[in-house]
């Protein structure tokens, strides 16, 4: 990989790290030190989540107005703040504050790293994306890891071991992202603008096409760190064998990728055969939690689920870079980045009220039912720009 993709990897770890030192730990926080009901915590991790949403969106935005460094130092800007301020005060009602304002700011970070990726290494294809995607897996696993021996010896010092990671991340961004400029990409016929502006709107509507997708994905697999963790602790499950469950996701990401990278790279023209088996791999991991009852089996169905992921999570944003017009590559990687936020916020919801009214094995058939349906998006969201007189190329 290129020097400067890299270097975006690199803060891309820093970044997920720094987030990750919070995520496992904010309910906690709130209901133990805050006195907070989990009712509340939930509305708050929910306002948090929304944030992110539209720092997406504003990340993406800002990518096309301004550029991959202003963009990314303006959300590092923001996230740094709201640490700041997390760290002085994080008391109630001043902790909902600043951990929506964090989520704004981390939101903005990410799609404008996407796109900047894409821009650069354009001949990489899904390289580089999986690259990030590697070390953004990577921070979620360092950091609830390290966090948590910190948080036992105060909170306070996990704040000001956040704020010091992202102050790292803001000064490697400072040094170094300033000299990653997109590579200038030249029309190749007189009428290339005409052409541009008679397909952006085709595009988008392949693009949205395939949000619908992910977004049924994510809702799907964001019961894994919600309403399944208690129904694996019913089984008998210990909290500790539980959290096993996603080191071994961790640790597969990593080590898969051997076996995995030669198999995309074959198949790199392939992108939407990749998305519909990636799918699939995932709706059978759920299928195995309807007859498992013990850490055995819930493992199997984990390394079945990672697999999948490793398919699908990355080849979203290389669809999205490949669809983007010319100078709209950051709000393009800012709709996908947000669909994936929104999965995430609105899954747990509707995965707890299908429990509630139902039962475990209603929640499990409805969710392979969810990826039954994101197949058809995977496979029909190219129509659109087929449809034109100059297609994108995107699947063979």
């Amino acid at each position: 990989m290129p020097k400067k993709v890299w270097l975006l990897v690199i803060g891309t770890f820093i970044n997920i790290t720094g987030s990750s030192f919070l995520w496992p730990l904010n309910t906690i926080y709130m209901h133990d030190h805050l006195g907070q009901s989990l009712s509340v915590a939930g509305l708050v991790l929910m306002l948090n989540a929304g944030a992110t949403v539209l720092g997406n969106l504003a990340g993406g935005h800002l990518f096309d107005k301004l550029g991959g460094y202003k963009s990314i130092m303006f959300g590092i800007i923001i996230t740094v703040i709201s640490l700041f301020g997390i760290t002085f005060w994080h008391g109630w009602p001043h902790y909902v504050w600043f951990l929506t304002i964090m989520g704004f700011g981390s939101g903005i970070v990410i799609p404008s790293i996407f796109a900047l990726v894409g821009s650069v290494w354009p001949e990489g294809g899904r390289k580089g994306f999986n690259a990030i995607y590697l070390a953004q897996n990577l921070g979620v696993a360092v950091g609830p890891a390290l966090a948590g021996p910190i948080a036992e010896k105060s909170f306070d010092y996990l704040f000001i071991s956040n704020l010091g990671l992202y102050v790292v991340f803001f000064i490697l961004a400072v040094v170094t992202y300033r000299d990653i400029v997109p590579k200038i990409e030249t029309e190749k016929s007189n009428n290339g603008e005409k052409v541009k502006l008679s397909t952006s709107k085709l595009n988008f509507y392949s693009l949205v096409i395939l949000s619908s997708g992910f977004l049924l994905a994510w809702i799907a697999y964001s019961q894994w760190s919600t309403t399944l963790s208690t129904y694996i602790q019913q089984q008998g499950i210990s909290l500790k064998e539980y959290s096993l469950l996603w080191t071994i996701n961790g640790v597969l990401i990593i080590t898969l990728q051997p076996i995995i990278s030669p198999i995309v790279q074959k198949y790199e023209k392939q992108i939407k055969s990749q998305l519909v088996i990636g799918v699939i791999i995932m709706m059978l991991s759920f299928t195995v939690i309807l007859f498992a009852d013990s850490f055995k089996m819930f493992a199997a169905a984990m390394v079945i689920l990672t697999i999948g992921e490793i398919f699908v999570w990355p080849a979203v944003p290389t669809i999205a870079n490949m669809l983007a017009p010319k100078g709209k590559e950051g709000t393009y990687q800012g709709i996908v980045n947000s669909i994936g936020s929104i999965g995430r916020m609105i899954g747990p919801f509707i995965g707890g009220m299908i429990v509630d009214y139902y039962s475990m094995n209603v929640l499990i058939l409805f969710l392979c039912s969810l990826f039954i349906i994101s197949i058809v998006p995977c496979l029909l969201y190219d129509k659109p720009i087929k449809k034109s007189s100059h297609p994108i190329s995107i699947d063979k």
